[in-house]
């Protein structure tokens, strides 16, 4: 008689592992055959350069979708985009619970409200410190100090062994409208020796030595940066680190002057925090329209657009578009920030408009006005001291990021560290054990008001069109082989200039008259055929002009 498989744990990374964004797990409990899973987080990642038209990229739901009907719930460990901003999307289809905080529920109403999506999920509010079980699973928040409110990491228990999933977290003493991280909590965990532990672990500064600054060192220089300015101040932040708010208005309100808001964003998340009494002490922000009636020397301006997003108020302000708001010569801005990568241009875009126009910018490579909300190494050498884990598995990286976490680890005396990315299985116990590729795992696209696969996208023509242009060549012919109309040209995306001799225009029209003649009458009238050699004449006579190939489209009709 066979013998009867163990329960084994399971950690499945549908997203965020060799990458930074999109994180989305899965845990399974059970023998193979017949295992129960929790999700936890389904974020997003923005779209670049090589997805034109593309606003998000999503975690590919494919495994989910196969084992539906043994999902217990999702899971969030915080209200950021890249491990929230695919609920709205992806949920919903599997119709089970999502467990969260007051703010993370808060955030996910607001922007269903916000975003005009129909489609909704049942939200269950999660406490830090009060268990909840969901199958097999014993599931705890336990607060971490982050950029954002009420970010948990969560500790996951099951008769196999108990995981440590981190989420996004730092070691910060001194957070900004926020407890500090639970550091009893997981030294309790690291005592507790009821059960080993496997520690999924934020890895997004492995590769940084030291520690992150603290928030309120980042509360300091903006006082300081506000009490000395002449004239007006305006600040741009992610709107989400209410933290960064608070520190904001404080050293305001020491300074004498008052705050204006500008942005959607940061209007909405400000009311969420001050609705969960996180604002408790701050004076009302002032609207926008009231900007015109302060003094220079009386107002700070709070507003968004730190990533350089083009409709956002910053941005707007820089090209002197905004209804409102001016920034004049010797005002400063401070960007309480850095660009998330891909985004440096643009920001780098808006500062140097600020710049030509006389206003002083402040970033980060000038003084502390921010701080990053992940750990770098000498903080997770101070968690890895707390919970002792038996296994770590590095996640929310890319290779590098991962790589470094992974060698810290095992420099650290970790008895076993797993370098997993997305679509590996990692069996965390009893034998912690890797499978490679084990689950379907890939990206979906949101284009628009569409959600499709790459494949459907149509993202590989609109590159080719980026790098080619297009010419699109139009005619009729009879039966006879005779052209009776046409043919007409279009060229889009192709440079258009002229020289003492031809323009690429003229080449083109070369291309397709000499094609034409060279066809036989009676083989002229064969669509198809003609269709065929006018495309090759064409890319091949305007390659040898100008060095690249277009996408060429030729309609021909028979008459």
């Amino acid at each position: 008689m066979a013998k009867a498989r163990p329960d084994e744990l399971v950690f499945v990374p549908l997203g965020g592992v060799g990458e930074i964004g999109m994180n989305m797990a899965a845990y399974g409990f059970g023998p193979p055959h017949a295992r129960k899973w929790i999700v936890v987080d389904c974020g997003v990642t923005f779209g670049g350069p090589n997805t034109p038209g593309v606003e998000l990229v999503l975690p590919d739901p494919a495994f989910l979708e196969e084992n539906a009907d043994d999902i217990l719930g999702l899971v969030l460990t915080h209200s950021h985009e890249d491990h929230y901003g695919a609920v709205l999307d992806l949920w919903p289809a599997f119709d089970r619970p999502v467990y969260a905080t007051a703010f993370t529920m808060a955030m996910l109403s607001a922007k269903r409200a916000s975003e005009g999506i129909v489609e909704d999920v049942v939200l269950r509010q999660m406490w830090v410190g009060k268990p909840f079980t969901l199958g097999p699973f014993t599931i705890e928040a336990i607060n971490v100090a982050h950029s954002i409110p009420e970010s948990c990491a969560l500790l996951i228990t099951t008769p196999a062994g108990r995981v440590v999933h981190t989420g996004d977290w730092k070691l910060d003493p001194h957070p900004v409208g926020s407890p500090p991280t639970d550091i009893d909590r997981f030294a309790a965990i690291g005592s507790d020796t009821s059960g080993p532990v496997a520690l999924i672990c934020d890895s997004t500064n492995a590769l940084k030595d030291g520690s992150s600054p603290s928030e309120d060192e980042v509360a300091a220089t903006l006082e300081a940066l506000i009490a000395e300015a002449s004239h007006r101040v305006a600040i741009t932040t992610f709107a989400s680190n209410v933290g960064r708010v608070i520190s904001v208005a404080r050293a305001a309100h020491k300074a004498g002057r008052r705050v204006v808001m500008s942005g959607r964003a940061m209007h909405r998340i400000s009311g969420i925090a001050r609705e969960l009494g996180l604002m408790e002490g701050i004076e009302p922000f002032l609207d926008q329209d009231a900007y015109k009636e302060l003094p220079r020397s009386k107002v700070v301006l709070l507003c968004t657009g730190s990533q350089g997003e083009a409709r956002a108020a910053i941005a707007r302000i820089a090209r002197e578009e905004h209804p409102e708001i001016a920034l004049n010569a010797g005002d400063r801005v401070i960007f309480s920030s850095w660009a998330i990568p891909g985004n440096e241009r643009e920001v780098i875009d808006i500062q140097n408009m600020l710049i030509d126009r006389g206003v002083e910018v402040v970033t980060q490579a000038n003084a502390l006005v921010h701080t990053t909300g992940h750990p770098r190494r000498e903080e997770l050498k101070r968690l890895y001291d707390l919970v002792r884990p038996a296994v770590l598995v590095p996640v929310h990286g890319e290779a590098a990021h991962l790589e470094a976490h992974a060698t810290l680890g095992r420099q650290h005396g970790i008895e076993t560290v797993v370098h997993a990315r997305n679509g590996d299985m990692v069996r965390l116990f009893p034998e912690p054990t890797l499978f490679p590729g084990e689950v379907r795992t890939g990206e979906l696209y949101l284009d628009g008001n569409i959600l499709c696969t790459p494949e459907e996208s149509g993202v590989k023509g609109r590159r080719r069109l980026s790098f080619g242009g297009h010419v699109v060549v139009s005619l009729c012919v009879n039966s006879g082989g005779q052209v009776v109309a046409g043919p007409e040209m279009t060229m889009e995306g192709l440079p258009d200039v002229e020289d003492d001799d031809d323009s690429l225009r003229d080449v083109v029209r070369r291309a397709i008259t000499g094609t034409l003649k060279s066809i036989p009458p009676k083989r002229r009238s064969d669509p198809e055929l003609v269709n065929t050699a006018l495309q090759r004449a064409i890319r091949g006579e305007v390659a040898a002009y100008w060095g690249r190939k277009p996408n060429v489209t030729v309609f021909v009709h028979r008459i």
